[in-house]
């Protein structure tokens, strides 16, 4: 499919079911190309130690007492027995050794690093061990009548782990390979590793690794497996003997082997694949983990297996070190290595398995030996109780015990994704007007949709642990069915002296059963979107001192009956920041998911829609001011959907009240709206619209004089969370403004012309407004009239770049847009290191960088691929390849800062990290998007915005917002708005 020319899967194989295929093998694929452009690594390549950003003096000052709050707080999760969704007081160093990971999106992730290793462990959600495991390793033996033998582990050296421990089994492999004539070659989803001479000076081998990451494919494309297709070419003259070693170690990562209570097996199909299955009991009661290894016999390879030795410790006669003395001494194993399944391993000693694949490689021939990696782990339980199924399990069954059927598929199939992978990637690869950097890292950086925690479930509701459930007093107002509208009935919900609302139900009651030409006689046309909107007010108030209730922000039941159920999906933040699908950076990251997994991307759009009607009265205590709110406000868009209770606990990030952020919901407007238009799917966008418009409605409370524009309230009221910002703001101003143009084009879109009549006329009173930061040559950071009010914010155009990118007018002039955008390309871009760090987010106009919170003075990745796409929107192409170059030069470059395979969110003007392996980096994807828009976005007609200057009074708008509006002021200790109080209200009425 050539790039933006549809949106509609062509690859879906999601309702195909899992079938046993007997398809031949074929003709190992020529990379070709993929290979030669591929970011590479010397496997003796050193891995440094990374650097970690530190706070100035007065940063430390500023910042002392969030940080003795937010110790206090890490200390109290951890007790509780819950990870901390960030904690600065764990150190633990980090190492530029990261390749492409393995496995398909949401089935729990294992990172291999660019010298062979297997090490970041994301099996388990929200959790990722660093370390390698060691015994997991690759191995060759070469012998050649009446010449040398040669037998080494494929790892440059040996690991500084087993140097420390005299004890493991492995110590005694050979560890030869010395790594300096073997390159890895890196092109997410793919890998190669080319061995050139090493070991045997005369054969040369080369490492394809492969995962099922395929775009529009939403079966293979979830599947826990990946594959590893050796060539061998023998160079010499003599036959070459070659036997080929995958080991793998029980474990799930840190120190999970010594747990106990593991079995290994060996397992075979009808079809020649044969390998050893690792059966892994996990601890803390959660849902156990299958691993297979595996290969495929033939008339050319011979396959055995030995399905379990010690590493460590006395669990089996069979060691690390007789297994190791078999192969290299035979070639394969024998039959009494092969026996029954191993008795549970004990506690504190740790077990693996190996599968062996031996070929005979003829003088000048090539031959090909391929093994396969599965894990099943059908089922995801979190702190809460609450249980989930993976998506493959749609396919491969929930009941553990697809490991095998996994394995032997991915050996079967792995040519048809390589095919699959070569089709959709080679169209921007073999494009020479893009550069190499850029043709390389736009798939590289995808690698965060499988390293970033991603958890892809079947969409069905959770299974809740009874011992573990809890009474919670929430709702949104949705039900399986739709809108509770029984609950919308209920008078005794609503506290005495809210006569408004009380007239507005009954007359709503009247509305269920009038026919449509009688509504006009019971209210004006312009008050039917805002009725539907206060009747489902009111049903989220009536169950809101219900005992328990069940409701989350769940996407799928904004579904109809004949739209399909592609699951829900959850990436975190950072894997350092564990916050699920965090939507402020999601706005910059969402543009891969859409172009590439497009259902994905509605999937969590209806989420977060869920999200806008919930409302959870629980207190949290918000660490910058030490102040408690409330956990969810209805009409708020939550900053993320949670970390213990995804979708039902929502906003685990807890520094600030983000129910005051000023660009949540401009952001989800925005997104909304692009998205709707790119895939075409009017029904999402009607399922969507009640959240779209009280989201809106919500907002207005931020509009304290009137003039259709926001302000920001003098805290960090947005992304840039320790960066504040007062007044009129040209970040959440633009977004804002963008957000009213496409609310109105989206209310045109379902029918809603009262409400598009009143956005638009409010977009044009913002505008107005926005267009007074303007001083010339950009716009200011805000009007507040501080000494930093004049700084050259990079993400200035935020709102301008959402516009282009989702096909509407612009929302200010070229002139204007080109002017500010050469501004931030002069100063933020070019006046730091050159333009070889990207580009810093603030920038005083003397040219010096902006230090007046820890924020403006970083270089956020993210934000700087963002800003490259405004600069191909307005025309600026040669100023945006420059721009994101910088991200390319400190990140993935041989000479660079080596975070490649982990891009931080940002580093300072010295480089030093803050979060590494983050979400916004994904943002490069909004560059392709700009080079290459959808049909659909090219083609839609643009909104038309005239206005003839009056100003209607939209009265059910404003009956909604006054319902949302909340005290207004940060420093309020109780923030509560007209929802809340009828909620207090009912509360005290009923212990009356």
């Amino acid at each position: 499919m050539a790039y933006g020319e549809s949106m509609d899967s062509k690859n879906d194989s999601s309702s195909e079911d899992h079938a046993q295929k007997t398809t031949a093998p074929k003709e190992q694929h020529d990379p070709g190309l993929s290979q030669q452009l591929a970011w590479r690594r010397k496997l003796n390549s050193r891995a440094n130690i990374l650097t970690e950003f530190t706070l100035s003096l007065m940063e430390k000052f500023k910042l002392a007492g969030l940080g003795l709050r937010l110790w206090r707080h890490v200390q109290e999760e951890v007790s509780q027995g819950r990870r901390p969704i960030i904690n600065p007081f764990t150190h633990e160093a980090q190492y530029s050794c990261h390749g492409v990971p393995l496995g398909g999106m949401g089935s729990g992730s294992i990172g291999r690093g660019y010298r062979g290793d297997f090490r970041r462990w994301q099996l388990i959600p929200g959790s990722c061990d660093e370390a390698p495991i060691t015994a997991n390793q690759f191995s060759v033996f070469v012998s050649r009548q009446g010449e040398k033998n040669y037998a080494s582990v494929l790892f440059p050296g040996c690991p500084e782990e087993l140097k420390q421990n005299q004890n493991s089994g492995i110590l005694s492999w050979d560890w030869n390979l010395d790594g300096q004539h073997s390159t890895y070659h890196a092109l997410f989803p793919r890998a190669w590793t080319v061995y050139d001479g090493e070991p045997d000076p005369e054969l040369k081998i080369t490492c394809q690794q492969i995962s099922p990451f395929i775009p529009h494919n939403y079966k293979e494309s979830s599947l826990p497996v990946a594959v590893f297709s050796y060539t061998l070419e023998n160079t010499g003259k003599t036959t070459a003997n070659v036997s080929l070693l995958f080991t793998w170690t029980n474990s799930i990562g840190g120190k999970s082997e010594f747990s106990g209570g593991h079995v290994n097996s060996s397992m075979m199909t009808g079809d020649g694949v044969q390998g050893a299955l690792l059966h892994h009991r996990t601890e803390n009661d959660l849902p156990p983990v299958t691993f297979a290894i595996a290969s495929q016999q033939t008339s050319d390879v011979s396959v055995s297996v030995c399905p379990c030795f010690s590493i460590s410790g006395s669990n089996s006669k069979f060691s690390a070190r007789d297994m190791w003395s078999q192969i290299k001494e035979h070639g394969s194993f024998d039959e009494n290595t092969c026996g029954t399944p191993s008795p549970p391993s004990e506690q504190g000693t740790s077990i693996g398995a190996s599968v062996a694949a031996s070929v005979v490689v003829p003088p000048h021939g090539k031959k090909i030996v391929t093994f396969a990696l599965a894990w099943d782990n059908p089922e995801v339980r979190f702190h809460s109780g609450k249980s989930y199924k993976r998506r493959y399990t749609k396919f491969y069954g929930a009941d553990g015990n697809a490991a095998t059927n996994l394995v032997r598929d991915a050996l079967i199939e792995h040519q048809n994704w390589e095919s699959a992978i070569e089709s959709w990637q080679n169209p921007i690869l073999q494009d020479d007007k893009l550069p190499t950097w850029y043709r390389v890292t736009l798939f590289n950086e995808l690698y965060y949709l499988v390293s970033g925690g991603t958890l892809w479930t079947d969409g069905l509701p959770a299974i809740q642990d009874r011992e573990k459930s809890t009474e919670k007093s929430f709702s949104n107002g949705i039900t399986n069915g739709g809108i509770n509208k029984k609950s919308a009935r209920v008078h005794d919900a609503l506290p005495f002296g809210n006569i408004e609302l009380e007239k507005h139900i009954v007359q709503s009651q009247k509305m269920e059963n009038a026919d449509e030409d009688s509504l006009a006689t019971l209210g004006h046309a312009v008050d039917a979107t805002s009725m539907k909107i206060l009747d489902k007010m009111a049903a989220i108030l009536s169950e809101m001192h219900s005992p328990s209730t069940s409701n989350s922000a769940s996407g799928p039941s904004l579904l109809n009956d004949k739209e399909e159920n592609i699951g829900q999906f959850l990436y975190l933040e950072g894997i350092q920041y564990l916050m699920w699908n965090t939507y402020d950076v999601h706005f910059y990251a969402s543009f891969a998911l859409l172009m590439l997994f497009p259902k994905l991307e509605l999937s969590i759009q209806r989420d977060f829609a869920a999200a806008v009607l919930m409302h959870d009265a629980e207190k949290v205590k918000f660490l910058f001011e030490g102040e408690c709110g409330v956990r969810k406000v209805l009409g708020a868009v939550p900053h993320d959907l949670g970390l213990n209770d995804p979708w039902c606990e929502l906003n685990s990030y807890n520094i600030h009240d983000s129910s005051r952020w000023k660009d949540l919901n401009p952001k989800f407007v925005l997104q909304v709206y692009r998205d709707m238009v790119a895939t075409g799917d009017k029904s999402f966008a009607r399922a969507v619209w009640p959240s779209v418009y009280m989201a809106m409605a919500y907002m207005d409370q931020f509009d304290k004089d009137k003039d259709g524009m926001i302000e920001n309230e003098g805290f960090p009221d947005q992304t840039y969370d320790a960066w504040s910002v007062s007044g009129v703001s040209a970040y959440c101003g633009g977004l804002w403004v963008a957000a009213l143009e496409a609310a109105a084009a989206m209310a045109d879109e379902v029918g809603d012309k009262a409400s598009g009549e009143h956005f638009r006329a409010k977009f044009h009173k913002a505008k107005a407004v926005y267009e007074k930061l303007w001083n010339g040559s950009y716009f200011n950071y805000d009007n507040s009239n501080s000494s930093f009010s004049t700084s050259i914010q990079a993400d200035q155009l935020a709102g301008q770049w959402y516009a282009r990118a989702s096909g509407l007018a612009p929302i200010v002039d070229d002139e204007k847009a080109q002017s500010a955008l050469e501004k931030v390309y002069q100063f933020n871009v070019m006046k730091v290191n050159n333009g070889k760090l990207g580009a810093v987010n603030g920038m005083q106009p003397d040219g010096k960088i902006d230090t007046s919170a820890m924020q403006s003075r970083e270089i956020w990745t993210g934000v700087t691929y963002g800003v490259a796409a405004t600069m191909i929107h307005e025309g600026m192409v040669q100023q945006a390849f420059t721009t994101a170059r910088g991200v390319f030069e400190a990140s993935w470059s041989e000479n660079g800062l080596g975070y490649s395979f982990q891009t931080p969110e940002s580093w300072d003007s010295d480089g030093r990290y803050r979060s590494l392996c983050y979400m916004r980096p994904l943002a490069i994807w909004a560059m392709q998007w700009a080079l290459a828009p959808p049909k659909r976005i090219r083609e839609v007609p643009r909104p038309c915005m005239k206005s003839d200057g009056f100003y209607p009074h939209h009265i059910g708008f404003s009956k909604v917002a006054e319902a949302l509006r909340l005290i207004s002021g940060p420093k309020v200790k109780r923030a509560r708005g007209f929802l809340q109080f009828l909620y207090d209200c009912t509360c005290r009425r009923k212990r009356m």
